[in-house]
């Protein structure tokens, strides 16, 4: 069994080890724990890529890269593929390996002819955890084509150590998302069981009081009453939906149809192409809509809204349109609406583009659009 044989290795893995301790977020892990293996090292650069079930890969963390790769945002390792990621996808890497040529650099040259730094070659190694398998951890020097054995082994380590941190931290991310579904969950119950209940007893209590009186005014006030509280009643239904979605299992279309029957709206809903959204994709889409109708019952004064989802192999895009009483969207960079800016942080964060269009008396479009 092939084993560490200098104390150096040993110092290194160990900073490794205390740096990835600390770290609970996967981007800043990766860049510091690339930038710790290289200031121990003779490895001179190195970059990480994440590569997801449908092959394509994402570069995570970079460090030192010459010239021609770093330029336009590292565009010449975001685009295209490469052999050691085609190896990857193959099954081909099961451990540390010495690649012969990196044709991202053999690209680079071809196109630049000058910028790569002397570097032609270099090592790479899977991050794993177990069988689960993360990306591609790969390191190089200039004027080296070759690295020696020992060094693809601390290599390997330094990538299992990295491979454990990355389901640790995913692992947490899980738990914690799981903690805020039930803490919503609870909300929702303590909403429903306390707040909902007395509105709902407010509202048979005015209906009551109106029954009660012969006097018209009286009964104006009671009128008055029972219709706030009616609709402080809708509000809370609403709220409660939002915070514990039902039926978001049974797909998209059946929990807006659910929610906007709440809200009292026609729902038109067209949908295009079939496809297994990742959840956070399906919640995004759902939580977008929601905020739409919401802010449509609000503000657009229409019982009746158009949506319509298409859906692609690697994207999906929505738009909500209705025929209220629309705004001039030009007020909302002096005064942004809370709704609006919820929407597009939502679509922005998943990586997605929003839009909204609309003007007084036109009605409102809103579209987003997410790969996936």
């Amino acid at each position: 069994m092939n084993r560490l044989n200098s104390s150096s290795d040993v110092l290194i893995l160990k900073q490794i080890a205390e740096f990835l301790n600390e770290e609970t977020e996967l981007e800043s892990m990766l860049q510091g724990a690339l930038s710790q293996l290289l200031k121990g090292t003779d490895f001179q650069t190195g970059w990480i890529f994440f590569i997801g079930e449908n092959g394509r890969h994402a570069l995570l963390a970079q460090s030192n890269l010459p010239k021609a790769l770093n330029e336009d945002d590292c565009h010449a390792m975001r685009a295209g593929g490469c052999w050691c990621v085609n190896k990857y996808k193959r099954g081909e890497l099961e451990k540390a390996s010495n690649i012969l040529e990196c044709k991202r650099i053999v690209n680079a040259i071809d196109k630049k002819h000058e910028g790569t730094d002397g570097i032609t070659h270099h090592a790479t190694v899977t991050l794993q955890s177990g069988t689960e398998r993360f990306g591609l951890l790969n390191v190089a020097t200039p004027g080296r084509k070759k690295f020696t054995e020992q060094e693809l082994i601390l290599l390997e380590s330094a990538a299992f150590q990295i491979g454990s941190a990355i389901k640790r931290i995913q692992l947490t991310k899980k738990e914690q998302e799981v903690a805020l579904i039930q803490e919503r969950n609870r909300l929702a119950r303590d909403l429903h069981d306390s707040v909902n209940q007395l509105l709902f007893s407010i509202t048979l209590t005015a209906r009551g009081g109106a029954e009660m009186t012969d006097q018209q005014e009286v009964k104006e006030t009671f009128h008055g009453l029972q219709s706030l509280a009616q609709e402080a009643l809708t509000e809370m239904r609403a709220l409660i939906w939002q915070l514990r979605p039902k039926g978001l299992e049974g797909g998209i279309k059946e929990a807006v149809n659910g929610y906007g029957e709440i809200l009292g709206l026609k729902i038109n809903f067209n949908q295009n192409g079939v496809a297994a959204l990742p959840s956070k994709v399906e919640e995004t889409i759902f939580r977008v809509a929601q905020e739409a109708l919401t802010n449509c019952k609000r503000h657009a004064a229409a019982d009746e809204v158009t949506i319509s989802i298409s859906t692609a192999s690697d994207r999906i895009s929505m738009s909500i349109e209705d025929k209220g009483c629309g705004f001039n969207t030009k007020h909302l960079k002096a005064l942004p609406s809370v709704g609006v800016k919820s929407m597009r942080e939502r679509v922005e964060l998943a990586g997605g583009e929003f839009m909204i269009k609309s003007s007084p008396g036109k009605g409102t479009v809103i579209k987003a659009e997410i790969p996936f």
